[in-house]
């Protein structure tokens, strides 16, 4: 199947799927002799595959290391379960942010008279972060 077909029964976009065949996450399709790609039904649960896992917030590098694992059936899982074991660590540290910050959200607006800006709490916190409770960073994540 052609590239649009290809990113039609997936979801990804051509752009993207030609960046992963750049970075060599998805590999080089057969070309015909027009220079034209085609790919194959391996290539649909390949990117799915991908699509998915980026659903989940993996980052390309640990998509990379489960798609190589994927193509080792032999091998124990325990590779793969680390990695969800980081991500899920990952989605509860961000969690645990986002509650904070629901919660500094919901306090500034409690604090707030709903007056004039002249006395808006919302206002007076946005401009003095000393003000604000919400002092945890949301831990930054590894870019691949």
């Amino acid at each position: 199947m052609p590239i649009g077909a290809l990113a039609r029964a997936t979801g990804v976009k051509v752009p993207t799927i030609r960046y992963y065949e750049a970075i060599a996450l998805l590999p080089a399709p057969f070309r015909s002799s027009n220079n034209r790609r085609h790919y194959s039904a391996r290539d649909v649960a390949r990117l799915s595959f991908i699509r998915h896992a980026r659903e989940l917030g993996f980052e390309l590098d640990a998509i990379r290391t489960l798609v190589a694992l994927q193509d080792r059936p032999e091998k124990s899982c325990s590779e793969a379960d680390s990695i969800v074991g980081t991500r899920l660590i990952e989605v509860g540290e961000k969690i645990t942010y986002l509650s904070n910050l629901k919660m500094e959200l919901e306090r500034m607006l409690q604090g707030c008279g709903h007056g004039r800006i002249a006395n808006c709490r919302v206002i007076e916190v946005l401009a003095d972060h000393g003000e604000c409770c919400h002092h945890q960073p949301l831990p930054p994540r590894k870019k691949s």
